[in-house]
Parts: C-alpha cells; structure tokens; sequence
C-alpha cells in the first residue's frame, strides 16, 4: 500500500472505520443476546470515535497527546481464521470470527499506516488506533473462547 499523502492515509482509513460501523450495527441486529448486541454497539461506537479522530487530528490533539498506550494481550485465536465475508443470518460463532478477523486487519492495517507516514500527530494516532483495535480483538476473542467454553460445558 502506498500512499501519495498523510490526507491519502486519512482518507483510506476513514474508510476502513466506516466500514467497521456499518459491519458492528449488521452485527448488533442479528446477536442472538442482548450481552451481544450491546458489544457489537459499543464497537460501532468506538469505530464512529475512530473516525471522528481521524477526521480531525488537530482538533483532537489534546486527547491524542494524553493518550497512555498499555500493552494488550493477543489471544492469537484470530491468527488461525480464514477471512469470510459478512451474511446476514451467520451463525453467532462465525459472526465473531469474522469481527476478531477484521479487529486483527486493522491492528496491522494501523501499525503499517504508522510505519509510512513522517508526520509525528498521525503517526501517533495511528499507534493509539491500533492498541484501541487490539483491544476490540482482544475483547472479541475472550468472547469467543468464553462462547466455546459454554458449548462445551
């Protein structure tokens, strides 16, 4: 991926958190528990915020400069999944894996966008967007571990 401008890497990842909304709220609609579609909300919402910073570096200096980055631990239960593609109607298990798949792509998608830009805000943000992406997948693979512990059980 190359980019021709800091304005070109915002853009495409605008892009990317839009699509993370609209994947969240499809989500939220068909979750078979309320505990599940209040998740899938609080990701939609989280990925709106994604945006709104994105959109808006400058005026969100403030809460980007403050922000503590923290180690998040990685489950890696996603590093064994084939991508898919969202259908309405997908079973809950396939439903996770698909939004633990797309939380891993955005981590990695965040710390390349880091990687190529020389501007030292957006590089920041970036970094601060993938440990917030981490944390979805983080959230999303205890889910799915905590979802697979009940079957068994």
């Amino acid at each position: 991926m190359k980019f021709k401008s800091v304005d070109e890497i915002l853009e495409f990842a605008i892009d990317r958190e839009n699509a993370a909304v609209a994947l969240y709220t499809s989500c939220a609609q068909e979750a078979t528990s309320k505990e599940l579609k209040q998740t899938f909300l609080a990701f939609a919402k989280e990925e709106e915020k994604h945006a709104a910073m994105l959109s808006d570096i400058s005026g969100n200096k403030a809460k980007i400069d403050s922000y503590e980055f923290k180690k998040i631990p990685d489950l890696k239960i996603s590093d064994y999944m084939v991508d898919s593609v969202y259908e309405k109607g997908m079973p809950m298990p396939d439903v996770l894996k698909l939004a633990m798949k797309n939380e891993e792509k955005a981590v990695k998608l965040y710390q390349l966008l880091a990687d190529q830009t020389d501007n030292s805000d957006a590089k920041k943000l970036f970094l601060l967007l993938a440990q917030e992406e981490s944390k979805h997948k983080l959230g999303l693979e205890s889910m799915y571990d905590d979802y697979l512990a009940d079957m068994d059980g």
